[in-house]
């Protein structure tokens, strides 16, 4: 039996030899290595994103301080106008604007480690205090904005893929054009002048009425306006990136397949390209945060909206160096923080962008 074994060229040192146990544990040494690595990666950009906070710290600190204009002005108001030099030279000495601008550096970053960015000089009081109020109406038109855009990106996308060529998708694709490009201050003032100068259906600037800062509906009928300016300005941008991922998902094989067995376009479109296009959804959500962000400010300073960008645009204007300084590096912290969120989030998605991204770091 052994020589017929032989004969056919079987031997038992042929025959596999599984290990189970081992395999298994490859496999979980793999899955420790990967979350390792991505532990590693998040701190490495985590330690990036610091160090760009600090350059940015530093540009606008630099750069504010060599603008023209007296910051004095902003503090003492038109009693400026009155003091003498000596008087200017020791005001100056009292706000620390004496010494070099290395020097004042040193010491505002020195002090924001430990949670103090120094008093607004408009204000009157410490800027942390002026700019927390507003960090939830910003976040609210943001967010509310940010969450229309992409239903309604969704929408319309659909809609142009079941009607490709057609009369409807030809006319959102005109519209969706002409809207994304009218400038968005032009489209606030428009609006302000037609619905609430003439009608009187929406007010013009704020975030609610005086007195009446706990009126859910008061502040929705403040935020319809600047709503729609930021929708105007960032639908059709993203709405005609999804249309085009919809319109190529419709053309692969298996949308052949689908139509051999009966399906309609409307079921292709919902039930299988829709789901296939939503990891690329997903990566164009995570890399728009910035651009409406920076949607953002513009809208606030034509509604008079309290917001960080209203309060940057104001802090600048009036030299109020500190709060400046903070208004900038919250409204950057975020756009880095989510240019790296979406950069993770586009490596999760296509491992190809670990070589090539479209966020370089």
């Amino acid at each position: 039996m052994t020589g017929i074994w032989r004969t056919k060229g079987f031997s038992s040192r042929n025959f596999p030899k599984w290990n189970f146990g081992k395999q298994k544990r490859n496999e979980e040494d793999s899955v420790v290595f990967k979350q390792h690595s991505l532990l590693k990666k998040i701190i490495k950009r985590l330690l990036l994103l610091v160090v760009y906070i600090f350059i940015l710290s530093v540009v606008v600190f630099v750069l504010a301080r060599l603008a023209p204009g007296d910051p004095l002005q902003s503090f003492y108001g038109d009693a400026v106008d009155t003091m003498t030099q000596e008087q200017l030279d020791a005001a100056r000495a009292r706000l620390g604007l004496d010494q070099s601008i290395a020097v004042q550096y040193v010491r505002w970053i020195c002090n924001a480690f430990h949670g103090d960015f120094g008093i607004s000089l408009k204000y009157k009081m410490p800027a942390q205090q002026v700019i927390s109020p507003l960090i939830g109406n910003t976040l609210v038109l943001g967010v509310l904005a940010y969450v229309i855009v992409f239903a309604l990106a969704v929408v319309l996308a659909v809609v142009c893929a079941l009607h490709e060529d057609d009369f409807l998708d030809r006319a959102i694709c005109k519209i969706g054009t002409a809207a994304y490009y009218i400038p968005g201050f032009w489209l606030g003032v428009v609006l302000v002048l037609i619905f609430s100068i003439n009608l009187g259906w929406f007010p013009s600037s704020g975030a609610y009425d005086v007195g009446k800062a706990g009126d859910i509906g008061n502040r929705i009928r403040h935020l319809v306006l600047p709503l729609i300016v930021m929708v105007a300005s960032h639908l059709w941008y993203y709405a005609y990136m999804i249309r085009n991922k919809l319109l190529d998902e419709l053309r692969k094989d298996y949308v052949l397949l689908a139509k051999g067995k009966g399906l309609t376009r409307s079921q292709i479109v919902w039930k299988h390209c829709l789901r296939n296009v939503a990891p690329t959804i997903v990566s164009i959500m995570a890399i728009s945060v910035p651009h409406i962000t920076g949607g953002t400010v513009v809208v606030e300073n034509v509604f008079a909206y309290p917001g960080i960008g209203n309060l940057a645009v104001e802090s600048a204007k009036y030299h109020d160096y500190n709060l400046l300084m903070l208004s900038v590096l919250i409204t950057g912290a975020l756009v880095f923080f989510s240019s790296f969120v979406a950069q993770l989030v586009n490596e999760q998605i296509d491992p190809r962008m670990k070589e090539v991204g479209t966020i370089q770091w």
